[in-house]
């Protein structure tokens, strides 16, 4: 962190991303869940997690990003803990972390969230017509209600394997719609998408050609 932050008063391109999980998590957690809650690089402390936090606030963080990292329960299961599969599926939960110990426990503004999660990395990727409510911006849209509260139980994950460390979790603030272009692909718990994804390339800026 602190040779991203020199390169970056050198005016070096730098970009500094942290993940919800390391928000969220300390290594006594990992003690307490096991082998669910094990990434790379490993949870650390709680005073490393509350410097991240100040650094996270005080806008020295790019973009949170949730390094969705899923396995089957089969790899996260063994003998050797060095031999488990190092990797969180945060996905579904980043937003969930961010509301509830950000924005209601350690005062992180709903505009940091909309900058570390949508506009930094659609600008930094220059994905065009996205991360932004604006004229000629697809309608890309989390509506959620900030005032639900909910424990985030197996059966409400929408991926493949139901395995998350976040599970027993209590989180107060709740999506309960998302809009991809404009059209709602996930309503009150439930997915709703028909398969209209879209491969997006980053916008390149093409120069003007002189004689």
């Amino acid at each position: 962190m602190a040779a991203a932050l020199e390169a970056r008063a050198s005016d070096a391109n730098v970009t500094i991303e942290t993940c919800p999980h390391y928000l969220f998590f300390t290594e006594d957690d990992l003690e307490r869940i096991g082998a669910a809650a094990k990434c790379s690089p490993p949870l650390r402390p709680a005073a490393d997690r509350d410097a991240l936090w100040q650094r996270v606030l005080a806008g020295e963080i790019d973009w949170i990003a949730s390094d969705h990292s899923p396995s089957s329960p089969g790899l996260k299961c063994d003998a050797d803990f060095f031999r488990i599969w190092g990797g969180i599926a945060g996905v579904q939960s980043t937003l969930s972390v961010l509301l509830e110990a950000g924005y209601h426990a350690r005062c992180l503004s709903l505009r940091d969230i909309v900058r570390m999660t949508a506009e930094t990395p659609a600008a930094r990727f220059r994905l065009a017509g996205k991360g932004r409510i604006a004229p000629g911006f697809d309608a890309d849209l989390a509506l959620v209600d900030l005032e639900a509260s909910y424990t985030l139980a197996p059966e409400d994950l929408h991926q493949r394997h139901a395995l998350s460390p976040y599970t027993g979790s209590r989180f107060r603030g709740r999506v309960t719609r998302t809009l991809l272009r404009g059209q709602t692909i996930f309503h009150e718990g439930r997915i709703t998408a028909a398969a209209n994804g879209k491969w997006v390339r980053p916008f390149i800026q093409e120069s003007a050609c002189t004689s």
